[in-house]
């Protein structure tokens, strides 16, 4: 094991451990946490330690992106399990279809009929969170949080998507804590199974909360590149 390798495994172990104790800290825990590595923004290069060291699931933000990198590592990883955790175009749908496993980011019936479309195109439909926009900020996407029910029952009923569970960012001038709860709550009450929710600043309380998937980008890579690959375009 190289130097590097060596490195991600202890940064992937140390997440674990935290993990695994933010599993016990508050009421019931959730069954089973899934670390989703955000890869957005890393080449290829940064990824390949950390698949090596046997994580599997990755989240990318941009369909162009991803597109560049994960085919090639794909290849020689074909276990892996890619999110898309960032907003989605309609007009890419056809490519995150063929992508990505899971989509996290579904917020409008646009998108929940575009998706239908390619679903029944391929033969194939992938699970989908909702995305919530929790805070009610009027910058973030998202599905505003008295629409929720709504929303999914749309998705479901009139569009037979695959709705799984509910996905959020909490405002980051305000502590998550009441926001995660909030979601866990709303989950609950439409009985999904999943919620996406927790970063690398928070994730240990949004666990606390009931998380079953958080999003860890710079825990695990450390600080992002001021700019993006010149190659990607975003989506």
């Amino acid at each position: 094991m190289s130097a590097a390798e060596s490195s991600e495994s202890g940064r992937l172990t140390d997440i674990s451990r935290r993990i695994e104790a933010a599993r016990h800290r508050i009421g019931p825990p959730p069954e089973r946490v899934e670390l989703v590595a955000v890869s957005k923004t890393f080449p290829s290069e940064a990824i390949l330690p950390f698949l090596a060291a046997g994580q599997r699931v990755f989240g990318e933000n941009r369909v162009q992106e991803a597109k560049a990198k994960w085919p090639a590592l794909r290849q020689r990883f074909p276990d892996v399990q890619l999110h898309l955790i960032g907003p989605l175009q309609t007009n890419k749908v056809r490519e995150a279809v063929a992508l990505f496993d899971v989509i996290e980011t579904l917020d409008r019936e646009k998108l929940a009929a575009a998706l239908r479309a390619e679903f029944d195109r391929v033969g194939k439909s992938l699970p989908c969170f909702v995305e919530v926009n929790i805070g009610g900020e009027e910058q973030k996407s998202g599905v505003s949080l008295g629409d929720v029910p709504r929303f999914v029952d749309l998705c479901r009923t009139k569009h037979g998507i695959e709705i799984v569970g509910l996905m959020c960012i909490p405002p980051a001038d305000r502590p998550p804590g009441p926001y995660f709860a909030q979601l866990a709550q709303l989950g609950r009450d439409i009985g999904l199974p999943y919620l996406s929710m927790g970063m690398s600043a928070d994730f240990e309380v949004a666990i606390a909360m009931g998380a079953t998937h958080v999003r860890l980008g710079s825990a695990l890579f450390g600080e992002r590149p001021a700019k993006l690959p010149s190659s990607p375009m975003p989506s």
